[in-house]
This record gives C-alpha cells, sequence and structure tokens, in this order.
C-alpha cells in the first residue's frame, strides 16, 4: 500500500483494509476514477471555550477533527464482459466496511440466546484512505449513500456514484502503538514537511516587522 507508480502516470486512490493486529493489507478497494473534487473540514480542537479566556486562547489539546466527502464513480457500461454481477461486488466491497460480519452477529445471536453477553466487540478492521502518497489516512466512515444510475438485464447496477464521508481517525482515537496511531503521525508529518516548503519571509506581505 506504500508502492505508487512512477512519475509521470496517474496515481489511483481508494481504501484499503489492514489486519488490526498486525496491520498487514486484507482487501484492497481502488477507485475506478479518481474524485473530481474533494472536500476537508478542519475543527480545532483548542482548550479555552469562551471568548477572553487568556491563559488558554493559543493552547491546543490535540489533532483537529478532520472530516473528507468525495463522490467515487464506477461504470461498467464499456466492458460489460468483465463484469458479470455488475458493480455490485465492489458496491459491497465498500458498504462491508461499515458492516460487522454475519459470524459477528451469529456469535451474539448465540451468547444473547445462552443469557450472556459480549463485553468488547471484535475489533473491526482499519480503514485507510489512500490519496497519493502523501495521504495515507485511517478514516471511519461517517456518510454513504449510493445513487445507481443504470442496470443490466438483471437489474445489477452497471454504473453508480458512491457519495462518501470519512472522519481522520488520530491518536486521540487510536493511541499511539496502534497502526492506525502510526499512520496518522506519519500522515501529520507530511503535512509538516509539506508546509515548509511554502515558508515564506515577512518581506512577501510588504512588513519588515511586527
Amino acid at each position: 500500500m506504500t508502492t505508487f507508480p512512477e512519475a509521470g502516470r496517474s496515481v489511483r486512490g481508494g481504501f484499503v483494509l489492514l489486519n488490526p493486529e498486525d496491520g498487514t493489507p486484507m482487501n484492497t478497494i481502488p477507485f475506478q476514477f479518481n474524485p473530481d473534487t474533494l472536500t476537508r473540514t478542519l475543527q480545532p480542537q483548542g482548550i479555552g471555550s469562551e471568548p477572553g479566556d487568556r491563559l488558554e486562547a493559543l493552547r491546543l489539546k490535540g489533532p483537529p477533527h478532520e472530516t473528507y466527502k468525495f463522490d467515487a464513480e464506477f461504470d461498467a457500461t464499456e466492458h460489460p464482459e468483465s463484469y458479470p454481477d455488475g458493480l455490485l461486488p465492489v458496491l459491497s466491497s465498500l458498504e462491508l466496511t461499515i458492516y460487522p460480519t454475519s459470524v459477528q452477529l451469529s456469535n451474539e445471536d448465540d451468547l444473547a440466546g445462552k443469557g450472556q453477553l459480549e463485553i468488547a466487540p471484535v475489533e473491526a478492521p482499519l480503514l485507510v484512505l489512500v490519496l497519493g502518497p502523501h495521504r495515507l489516512v485511517p478514516v471511519r466512515i461517517t456518510d454513504f449513500s449510493v445513487t445507481e444510475e443504470a442496470f443490466d438485464t438483471a437489474l445489477s447496477p452497471i454504473r453508480a456514484k458512491v457519495s462518501v464521508g470519512v472522519r481522520v481517525l488520530t491518536v486521540d482515537d487510536l493511541g499511539y502503538v496502534h497502526k492506525g496511531g502510526r499512520l496518522y503521525l506519519g500522515y501529520q508529518g507530511q503535512k509538516e514537511t509539506l508546509a515548509k516548503k511554502a515558508q515564506r519571509p515577512i518581506a512577501d506581505v510588504g512588513l519588515t516587522t511586527i
């Protein structure tokens, strides 16, 4: 998941599911077409909640809450022979990232039938949003909708748009030892490295000092 095509070729984004225990890839869901637009929202996590709180105004208690929203489009109309079940397999792969497995559901039912309760549900795979070499982001899906726009003779969708909203998982969510926490630190580290390339002197805004 860290290997990308050589310079000059377009990188394809997508999702990678990692085993939460050892961080090994379990499945990859590439986007057929990269999103045309992507909206990111960052909400700072400051300590001071009231205006005029002079002691806390410049303190940050953790990484900002960051969300991504985008549309991923899929089209099987040009090569229907490659999609005997239409887009149902890829759509199912995307949808199952927010499902417990059927085995987990059956186990919960068995425990309930015995009058027992599972104290902690099994940890789900870690979902990583891949948007090029600089953005490998551990996320949780918060919004998911599918618009199916065309169908084959078996009513399987052959053209669809998936609208996805995700929240970035930080070290506050996962800790520093978890694979997702380490991925987040790498993601923030990439931002810090890129930001250094944009540093400019104060003279660029017409000042000599402040």
